[in-house]
């Protein structure tokens, strides 16, 4: 196992996880200083793209992005998402994965999923293909969006897929909107870290999307904390440039060859 992820593994109860998403080489370069996992997600769909689903984000569409966040990555350990229907049995999962570490270097990827997903999981961890899991709301699947844990039934099915994971071998595993009480229970029964996105502070860390962070994305979520208003700051930029072009004050000789 690479050094990166069981540095990673040893960081559970002892000091919390931080990760974000990136889909180019400008962006991971700033949050490389601060993650221990940079995540390209195929939240990337919504996010550049705007799609109405995560179904749509293709391999070639993650390739290229996990390309251009390779080169902006020295420290952290980098996460790449396997889009839908890539992987949907083990020979075509091992297939794509394959290409996606080959043509990006990324350092593992992320699938979604719990008992149907088992099979593929042990695959790709035998052959050598690092894999972080990721229970709770599946955005490639979800019909809906509401947080999960609540019902009883569904606790035990998100509880015990969680251990399923874990004995499959994943190195860790993103609870998304996943009732905080069942994110503790889960943190506390697997011996991998859990990274949370609405799945309460009982996680070994947390993820969010950067663009939602940094207040780019108008997204009303719950789990979301803005912490600047990057909008705001592209909006006065533009501002003052079109105020300088038409009052002539820009390009100046300092501007000019």
């Amino acid at each position: 196992m690479q050094k990166k992820i069981l540095d990673l593994i040893k960081k559970k109860n002892k000091s919390k996880i931080v990760s974000l998403t990136a889909y180019s080489m400008n962006v991971a370069s700033i949050i490389d200083k601060y993650c221990d996992i940079v995540l390209v997600g195929d939240s990337l769909g919504s996010v550049l793209y705007n799609f109405s689903s995560t179904k749509k984000v293709t391999l070639d569409m993650m390739i290229e992005h996990s390309k251009s966040v390779r080169m902006g990555i020295k420290k952290s350990l980098m996460v790449v998402d396997m889009p839908y229907g890539t992987y949907k049995n083990s020979n075509e999962a091992l297939k794509n994965a394959r290409k996606i570490i080959s043509k990006t270097k990324c350092d593992a990827i992320k699938l979604e999923g719990g008992k149907k997903v088992v099979q593929i999981i042990k695959t790709l961890i035998e052959n050598k293909i690092p894999v972080m899991g990721h229970l709770g709301v599946l955005p490639q699947s979800a019909t809906s969006f509401k947080f999960k844990g609540k019902e009883i039934a569904e606790r035990k099915i998100i509880l015990r897929d969680s251990k399923l994971l874990e004995e499959a071998g994943v190195f860790s595993i993103v609870l998304e909107c996943v009732e905080s009480s069942l994110a503790k229970e889960i943190t506390k029964t697997v011996k991998v870290p859990t990274i949370g996105i609405g799945a309460s502070a009982y996680c070994d860390g947390q993820v969010l999307v950067t663009d939602d962070l940094i207040g780019l994305n108008k997204i009303k979520a719950r789990f979301v904390k803005r912490y600047s208003n990057v909008e705001k700051q592209i909006n006065d930029a533009v501002l003052k440039f079109k105020k300088d072009v038409v009052t002539n004050k820009f390009p100046t000789k300092k501007h000019s060859y």
